[in-house]
């Protein structure tokens, strides 16, 4: 089909002038009729690629999504612009509920949102086949991988829309799927003859960095004083270091909720409801909160403990700048994270297939998080693509780590690994090779090792670096059986023989670190001369999303508001040239732009 219905639909409705990366090509390959697999990291655009192709066919497009939060504010979004949209989920009343089923099957909604549990009911079905339908949306097709991160057992039946309506073009979508798992949504879907568009998985706006764990708290909040009154999400591992990281955050100052499925369901809800409306909200929560999260201002994403895989790592941190402006993702992790995980494999009731599979995206990270080469590089290698150079924004670019010959040291540490029986912690090793003189290590008769005391050259935090970065690369292993003892693997023999060198990445002092940071800007960049006027705009917005109880970005992105304040545009023609403002928000906001424009001067 030609593109000009395309093209004229984005600027009247959407209010953009041009479809970004492959958008163009999957709305014209969708609005053909035609099926498509779309991987698309988050914040590229995915949304539009079904919502106008949905719109230029005839029908209702429906919405496959798993998250009442992410449709509803989908919904909520489509409707400033003038779009007819509604959504099928528990939060509405029967009678509700029956109107919204009432202008599907009258032909008078445009997009309607629902939950793979509730088009799977007979009743729902048999709604559909009274209805003419534009297309079917799977949007974060990942769930359907069955060792996957976010696992729905109901995205594996979504094969009946292709065998009850094989005239109707379905698109499935998703943001986060390494090669196999991008096989395995072909093959679950039945989308096997359908075109695979795979952007590329970078999100260039977003600063990594990885800091090896010393006192949490305090490096946490170091790293928060350059995100004073931005928003942001801090990953905790368990619901206990949820609250006491909101509660020490708050204690510093900081607007800091917790979040985790241990509450209860109205304070997560109204705590998900203060970081989607208000500014300058600190989210600290487990993995349980975020996924369909459409927040476009998150500045950055903190883990405070390792993740448990490259793929939920990649996911949490792909909710940070997701309006492209820049964003940090910061790792703070430790050895004593990879025991606690490690355990967690052994005795979870896994099969052995899925525990060796578990056991492998560990090590990636690990991986990852000791290399000394560009982290995007490493990153984007999980996901099968080739970054050609290094970055230039990650913490391995901006402040490269040294190599040393670490051979000797780790001979001394495998060697007291050895001789203390492998079956203790890396406290205890420090303190063996430290010559540290405590109950424990005398209990135990270590103070006669051949190895007690050899490690006073290196301090404790060095020794710990060591331990790690051995860990990391198979040269110990986590006993799990033994309250995370460690002990020799093949490898180790290699080493202690000294037929195998052994090189890491030295640890950055901190005061290089804090040199790093200084003056740096992550957050959304406004000229000062434009800050009153951007500022004024996003009061104005904060109104309208009070009168109308929606979230703020709902009414405008950050970044609409700062292009206003930069054009300053004087009449509604003139604003109307601004990117991100359609025809029907400009009908319903434009004189109250101009007019605060024009006070600002």
């Amino acid at each position: 089909m030609s593109s000009r219905p395309a093209h004229d639909l984005l600027s009247r409705i959407f209010g953009y002038d041009e479809f970004r990366g492959p958008q163009q090509a999957i709305v014209e390959h969708v609005a053909a009729g035609n099926d498509a697999l779309v991987l698309m990291p988050t914040g590229g655009g995915k949304s539009l690629c079904y919502q106008v192709p949905s719109l230029l066919r005839d029908g209702t497009g429906i919405v496959i999504s798993p998250l009442i939060a992410l449709m509803q504010d989908q919904v909520e979004a489509l409707r400033q612009l003038g779009v007819r949209a509604e959504y099928l989920n528990s939060t509405l009343d029967g009678e509700t509920a029956a109107r919204v089923e009432r202008e599907l099957l009258a032909g008078e909604l445009d997009m309607l949102y629902v939950a793979p549990e509730r088009l799977l009911t007979g009743r729902f079905l048999s709604l559909l086949s009274r209805s003419r339908i534009a297309l079917f949306a799977i949007d974060e097709a990942h769930c359907v991988s069955q060792w996957g991160h976010d696992f729905r057992p109901e995205y594996r039946q979504l094969t009946v829309l292709h065998e009850r309506w094989p005239d109707v073009p379905r698109i499935a979508l998703t943001a986060t799927a390494d090669p196999p798992t991008q096989r395995e949504i072909a093959e679950r879907l039945d989308l096997t003859n359908a075109q695979h568009f795979v952007s590329s998985f970078d999100r260039p706006n977003i600063r990594y960095t990885v800091v090896q764990k010393d006192n949490a708290k305090r490096q946490l909040l170091d790293f928060l004083k350059v995100h004073r009154q931005e928003a942001g999400i801090v990953y905790c591992m368990s619901r206990r270091k949820v609250e006491e990281t909101a509660e020490f955050l708050c204690k510093e100052g900081m607007n800091a909720l917790p979040y985790h499925a241990g509450l209860p369901a109205e304070v997560r809800a109204a705590n998900q409801r203060r970081f989607l409306r208000e500014d300058g909200i600190v989210m600290c929560a487990t993995i349980a909160f975020g996924m369909g999260i459409d927040k476009p201002d998150v500045r950055f994403v903190a883990h405070t403990d390792l993740p448990k895989s490259m793929e939920g790592y990649y996911q949490e941190t792909g909710r940070a700048g997701r309006d492209g402006e820049p964003a940090e993702a910061w790792l703070c992790y430790g050895l004593g994270d990879v025991v606690l995980l490690k355990q967690m494999i052994e005795q979870s009731e896994a099969g052995e297939d899925r525990k060796t599979l578990e056991r492998s995206k560990l090590d990636h990270l690990l991986g990852y998080c000791e290399s000394m080469q560009c982290r995007r590089q490493v990153l984007l290698a999980g996901f099968g693509e080739t970054y050609p150079q290094p970055c230039g924004n990650c913490d391995n670019c901006l402040l490269p780590p040294d190599a040393w010959d670490a051979s000797v040291a780790a001979q001394k540490a495998l060697s007291c690994v050895y001789r203390s029986g492998q079956r203790f912690g890396v406290g205890h090793l420090i303190d063996i090779l430290r010559g540290g003189d405590n109950e424990k290590v005398r209990q135990f008769g270590h103070t006669e090792l051949s190895t007690y005391g050899i490690g006073k050259d290196l301090d404790a935090r060095s020794w710990r670096s060591v331990f790690r970065q051995l860990v990391a690369s198979s040269l110990l292993e986590v006993d799990s059986s033994a309250y995370g003892g460690l002990r020799l693997t093949d490898g180790s023999r290699e080493v202690l023989k000294g037929q195998r060198k052994v090189m890491m990445r030295r640890e950055t002092p901190k005061a290089a670190r804090e040199r790093d940071r200084s003056g740096q800007r992550t957050g959304l960049s406004v000229l000062p001369q434009d800050l009153a006027l951007f500022n004024a705009l996003r009061g104005l917005r904060a109104e309208l999303a009070r009168e109308q109880n929606v979230p703020a970005f709902v009414i405008f992105h950050d970044s609409t508001l700062r292009n206003i304040a930069e054009q300053r545009p004087t009449s509604v023609d003139a604003l109307g040239r601004v990117g991100g403002i359609g025809g029907t928000k400009l009908a319903r906001y434009g004189d109250r732009l101009v007019e605060i424009v024009r006070e600002e001067g």
